[in-house]
């Protein structure tokens, strides 16, 4: 076998996580078709990891938990937290354990060195910078007419203008900022590669979602904020925030 058929590399990817508070499955299926009602497409075949730290104690049917999730067209990867017992069971249904950093039923890990932190923190800095760098110098996209349900428009390694409005059903995505001159009602998603410096900027915010960098409102959450009015939404130490442009 040649060793260029194969090659494996890490990569870092986006996943939703989903914190469990309650075992109860008639409970998770109906948040989970509320939140695929709220943005239908979004969510279709997403990968979710379920946080079960706060249910260490239950005894949980992964099996059935998969069937859950998976009838509402997602895809159930694995779990976070939980018990030695809880990571056994969803080894032997089939499910990845992922480990978090503030996993309290955890194993102690040794400390590691500082300096190899360090420099490795520091590849990625950099390397991030440079892909956004190469973002901010491209021309951006205009779009002179509205965007239809059902329609998807992608900016790739730039900003994304449009004229007209965003139906509800459609998205519209750009690695860089995203300028509407007409009203949000679909989903408009900034910063796709990881720019958390990107920008969504409309006249009119009345968004079934809105995303930076992988974080993400529904528009549940919007309308305890600003709605139906000119709106900015950005990143804040890492946590979405949006402000009114009046």
């Amino acid at each position: 076998m040649s060793q260029a058929e194969f090659e494996l590399k890490g990569s870092l990817f986006t996943l939703s996580a989903l914190q469990m508070t309650e075992y109860d499955l008639n409970k998770l299926s109906a948040w989970l078709n509320a939140k695929v009602e709220q943005a239908p497409g979004f969510f279709y075949r997403a990968p979710l990891i379920i946080n079960i730290a706060a249910l260490a104690e239950s005894v949980i049917d992964f099996a059935a938990v998969k069937a859950v999730v998976e009838r509402h067209d997602f895809i159930f990867v694995g779990i976070s937290g939980g018990s030695k017992a809880q990571k056994e069971a969803a080894k032997e249904a089939g499910l990845a354990v992922v480990a978090h950093s503030q996993d309290k039923a955890g194993t102690v890990k040794p400390k590691v060195a500082a300096k190899p932190e360090k420099i490795v923190e520091k590849v990625v800095e950099k390397t991030v910078e440079k892909l956004i760098e190469k973002a901010v110098f491209q021309p951006a996209k205009v779009i002179e007419h509205t965007i239809r349900s059902g329609q998807q428009i992608y900016a790739k390694d730039t900003d994304l203008i449009i004229k007209g409005q965003v139906s509800a059903g459609a998205e519209v995505i750009a690695d860089g900022n995203i300028h509407i001159y007409g009203t949000l009602r679909g989903r408009a998603i900034a910063g796709a590669k990881g720019d958390k410096t990107a920008r969504i900027y409309c006249s009119n915010l009345q968004a079934e979602l809105v995303s930076i960098n992988g974080n993400y409102w529904l528009s549940d959450s919007l309308q305890e904020k600003v709605w139906a009015q000119a709106a900015s939404v950005r990143l804040v130490d890492d946590q979405l925030t949006v402000e009114d442009l009046k």
